[in-house]
């Protein structure tokens, strides 16, 4: 079998699979390849689409590949899908980023150092399935511990945790946040304020124009 039948079934295989397939689950399926050989297919694959122009890319995210429409094709596609885009209260937007720089956290964690009650945040965010439930931490009492998901990666365009940007370049996004109507998780908390949370405060690669979270697709549609 030759390389342009093996990009065939590499595409297909991505194409045909919502969620993110690893280049090992790739590999297994595709005759004579190792994940190497995966990486190698993908990228002429990407280059053709360049070549082509067309609208659609895989990319690499939560340890897998996914084929995604372009950023730039965002506000088109919210024209067809006009679904109300899932908006973060400030406090989940704070409690988000807490969770994702220092996990596994306890609640108690999350409470020092924002300074308030994060139970219903925690609940929020855990519902949305953005942060799970990581064990719990050995001292008195075992509270529960927290940590961000492979949805949280998938949503905001991250491979690994690595990929997160840092604390300063976090803090740079704080003053684009757009004010809008209190949120559930914010109004538990006493606070009136909510910011749209989108995938460019975690992943400042993916274009400004890409849509907002979505709590059914992440930004850059999967194909």
């Amino acid at each position: 079998m030759d390389d342009s039948e093996k990009r065939r079934i590499v595409e297909a295989v991505i194409l045909g699979t919502p969620e993110p397939l690893s280049a090992q689950r790739v590999a297994a399926v595709v005759p004579y390849a190792k994940p190497a050989k995966i990486k190698k297919l993908v990228d002429e694959l990407n280059a053709e689409y360049v070549e082509q122009g067309r609208a659609f890319e895989i990319v690499e995210v939560a340890g897998g590949y996914q084929m995604r429409t372009l950023p730039e094709f965002a506000s088109q596609l919210q024209q067809i899908q006009p679904q109300r885009p899932l908006r973060l209260s400030k406090a989940a937007l704070e409690t988000l980023a807490i969770v994702a720089y220092k996990q596994p956290v306890t609640r108690g964690d999350v409470e020092d150092v924002r300074g308030v009650d994060a139970g219903a945040v925690l609940r929020s965010l855990l519902e949305r399935k953005l942060v799970k439930l990581a064990g719990h931490k050995e001292v008195p009492g075992r509270p529960m511990l927290y940590g961000t998901t492979r949805r949280f990666l998938e949503v905001f365009g991250l491979e690994s945790l690595e990929d997160l940007p840092s604390l300063r370049q976090l803090e740079d996004l704080a003053p684009r946040a757009e004010s809008i109507e209190a949120g559930e998780a914010a109004a538990s908390n006493g606070e009136t304020e909510s910011a749209e949370f989108s995938a460019p405060a975690f992943a400042p690669n993916v274009e400004a124009a890409a849509a907002a979270f979505d709590e059914v697709e992440p930004v850059g549609k999967p194909h």
